[in-house]
């Protein structure tokens, strides 16, 4: 099989149970480092709750990135622009984005708008972002490839999340990511990966402590450490006074329009 990103030939690496039923093999390409599984023919039904019960950690993360964002928006990008939360699930990231204060819109064609109504995106669109958002998305991607090349075709940055893969492979025993269990984890990154994609598509690549982004524009690494650390002693509050919250004129706006 070969690699989805570079097409290099990879190896098989392991087999493991998925949804506890299926013998998935799983492959691993020593050009690029990606690891991903053999044709996800289990998707539908591991999707068939689109968020799994096991994601303890989604209101944390999203609290988490909110501030972070905030802080990197505000300092890097235009802030007055207008943003995307790429697969934005239940809509809880971009309420948090639009109550500290950014245009910020939803989109995910998979999963219920229940937090962010009124704000939706049609992609289908001519449309252009400052930044798009993609938070725990990359690990469910069948095409890396393909739909990186979608997403930058509405942006030039993509800020995203996503576990880096250790140096050395995690057993499959040891490592929870892999989520055998509810399966929709198919796609596995390191650096390496995440450089090789920069490099076809003619972007940089950052990571800052588990904060990554692939984008056209370049940054001093250490403007984006000291931001994200600075988040920690206050400078997300002193960013959420200086810019005006969207939370009532969004109840206003929804009010009137329903």
């Amino acid at each position: 099989m070969n690699c989805k990103v570079c097409k290099n030939k990879t190896t098989k690496i392991f087999n493991s149970l998925v949804l506890h039923k299926y013998s998935v093999d799983y492959f691993q390409c020593a050009n690029c480092g990606l690891l991903f599984t053999e044709e996800p023919y289990w998707l539908k039904e591991a999707y068939a709750r689109p968020i799994n019960l096991s994601d303890t950690g989604l209101l944390d993360r999203n609290m988490y990135f909110s501030k972070v964002l905030s802080v990197l928006i505000y300092f890097c990008f235009n802030k007055n622009g207008s943003f995307l939360d790429y697969a934005g699930g239940y809509g809880v990231f971009t309420r948090l984005m639009r109550d500290v204060g950014y245009d910020f819109y939803w989109h995910d064609p998979y999963t219920q708008n229940l937090f962010a109504n009124g704000f939706e995106k049609d992609l289908k669109s001519d449309l252009k972002f400052e930044l798009l958002t993609a938070f725990e998305v990359f690990e469910h991607l069948v095409d890396p490839k393909e739909e990186i090349e979608k997403m930058i075709s509405y942006t030039d940055t993509i800020v995203f999340s996503t576990e880096l893969m250790p140096q050395e492979i995690p057993d499959p025993k040891e490592w929870w990511y892999y989520g055998f269990n509810h399966g929709q984890h198919i796609s596995f990154y390191s650096e390496k990966t995440f450089n090789t994609l920069a490099k076809q598509f003619g972007l940089n690549y950052y990571n800052v402590n588990g904060i990554q982004i692939l984008t056209k524009r370049k940054f001093n690494n250490t403007l984006l450490v000291i931001i994200k650390k600075l988040r920690n002693f206050g400078l997300y509050q002193i960013v959420k006074k200086l810019v005006k919250s969207k939370t009532f004129s969004d109840h206003i706006s929804i009010d009137t329009k329903y």
